[in-house]
């Protein structure tokens, strides 16, 4: 939910004026450290009320604790006053469990969980657009299938796929096709779910 109270992304969120675009968004993730003062990602996943202003009052908890946010997705959940929220955010672990105790102190967030570690149904989506004369254009098609990627759309000197599974995978689609040149790459970042009868935030 962006300002305007509907669902929305947002990317980067580092101080109170970039909170304001959060019309757009990012990725990375990696398994956070223990160690409480090295600096990591983590993967929170959140549940709030679908109310104006929510996602701007999150993204400052983590502004003034200087905690980068990498990635930030929000979706319509089943129930429509609610939506659920995916958070990869950088910092050390100390900070974060700050940040969640003040989290989970706001008035329109249910609960707020660190995810990170933990066996999750984690995916993401991008769009790569690739540089594809012609005399490459079977390769690149060849190899496209073989990593799992699917062919949206094609002209004469570009071809775009797309890329669905976890974020490590998306990773590497990307460094095995950056040798003929990446044009444009737009990543969803990552949505997540709990397994079993385990809720997710």
């Amino acid at each position: 939910m962006n300002e305007n109270g509907k669902n929305g992304n947002a990317r980067l969120v580092s101080s109170p004026d970039e909170s304001r675009s959060a019309g757009r968004e990012t990725r990375n993730t990696t398994t956070a450290s223990p160690t409480s003062g090295e600096l990591a990602r983590h993967t929170i996943s959140l549940y709030v009320a679908n109310k104006p202003g929510v996602l701007i009052r999150i993204a400052l908890v983590f502004a003034r604790r200087g905690y980068n946010i990498d990635s930030l997705v929000v979706s319509e959940s089943n129930d429509p006053d609610f939506s659920t929220m995916n958070i990869v955010a950088s910092g050390d672990k100390k900070t974060l469990d700050q940040i969640l105790k003040q989290l989970n102190k706001l008035v329109d967030v249910v609960h707020a969980t660190d995810r990170t570690g933990e066996s999750t149904i984690h995916r993401e989506l991008a769009l790569l657009k690739i540089q594809c004369d012609p005399s490459h254009r079977v390769e690149i098609l060849q190899m496209a299938h073989a990593l799992g990627c699917e062919t949206v759309d094609l002209s004469d000197t570009s071809v775009t796929l797309q890329v669905v599974g976890e974020t490590e995978k998306i990773d590497n689609v990307n460094r095995i096709v950056s040798r003929y040149g990446v044009r444009e790459l737009v990543r969803t970042g990552k949505v997540l779910i709990a397994r079993g009868e385990m809720a997710t935030a």
